[in-house]
């Protein structure tokens, strides 16, 4: 059975209600609120057209009817999770699927048919006057994508974005293996690493984010480098999402970095718990 299924989100939000019915939840605005200029910021208008045809891109990201329709809505939910974040300086999550920092300018690939984080980091530069964006991605698997799309448009403005990612190597999709530049940073951990170094991973890049001053913190939250997970070969246990959340939550209260996160990978039946530990640290 493939492993990135809607069960992910329904019992997650199930879990969520069960568990803090005081929180807020939202719907995510439609799908046709996301106008094509604003994904055209980050992906080809060939890759948009493709999206709509009925074949496959590879084995992990087939062709699924309205699939363009469930990405686009994705997306919605993170551009409105950052611009939440950034007008009321408040935490924001968008629970949503299919994932994104797997899709790069051109392509799908990885469960991700649009990058929903490089779109909203794209956005809230170009359209919301963040002047410094950062994207945190403690996903299991590189964020090649968010990665490729940011690398272009640091080429235009070398201080507008920083990027780092925490993630298995060797693992899919292969990359991610060095610093691609000052600004796109990434820690490469082997399989079975040991939790606390893996966490000392996890705190270096966040200080690394933390000393580029971002004005808007973005996360691709991925959680499938819990030691449950089916598809990874990590060690994080449910406290050291906590511990995550926990971080974000500091960053807010000691250098006034709003921040909103995205879900990505996670696919243990485990996942409903392990987000609400992120976000109940988080918030606090």
């Amino acid at each position: 059975m493939r492993p990135e299924q809607p069960t992910r989100l329904t019992r997650s939000a199930a879990h969520l209600h069960r568990l803090h019915p005081n929180w807020e939840q939202r719907l995510p605005p439609p799908a046709s609120s996301v106008a094509d200029a604003i994904l055209l910021r980050a992906h080809t208008a060939a890759h948009l057209r493709r999206l709509g045809q009925s074949r496959d891109f590879d084995d992990d990201t087939p062709f699924f009817p309205d699939i363009a329709t469930h990405a686009r809505r994705a997306t919605s939910a993170a551009l409105a999770a950052a611009e939440h974040a950034f007008a009321h300086r408040s935490a924001a999550f968008a629970l949503m699927r299919p994932p994104g920092h797997h899709a790069t300018a051109e392509t799908a690939m990885g469960f991700c048919y649009l990058n929903s984080i490089a779109i909203t980091a794209l956005h809230a530069h170009h359209q919301l006057g963040v002047r410094r964006v950062a994207v945190w991605d403690f996903d299991a698997h590189h964020g090649n994508g968010t990665e490729e799309i940011l690398r272009a448009e640091l080429g235009a403005d070398p201080d507008a974005y920083f990027f780092t990612s925490v993630h298995q190597s060797p693992c899919y999709p292969g990359t991610g293996l060095v610093d691609v530049g000052p600004a796109l940073r990434n820690w490469p951990i082997p399989p079975r690493s040991p939790r606390s170094e893996h966490l000392t991973a996890l705190r270096a890049s966040l200080d690394a984010i933390i000393a580029y001053k971002p004005e808007l913190l973005l996360v691709s939250a991925g959680f499938d480098a819990y030691v449950g997970d089916p598809i990874t070969a990590m060690t994080l246990e449910r406290e050291d999402f906590a511990q995550l959340g926990a971080w974000l939550r500091e960053t807010f209260q000691s250098h006034g970095i709003p921040a909103a996160g995205v879900l990505e990978g996670g696919y243990s039946s485990d996942l409903p718990i392990l987000i609400e530990s992120f976000l109940a640290a988080w918030s606090g």
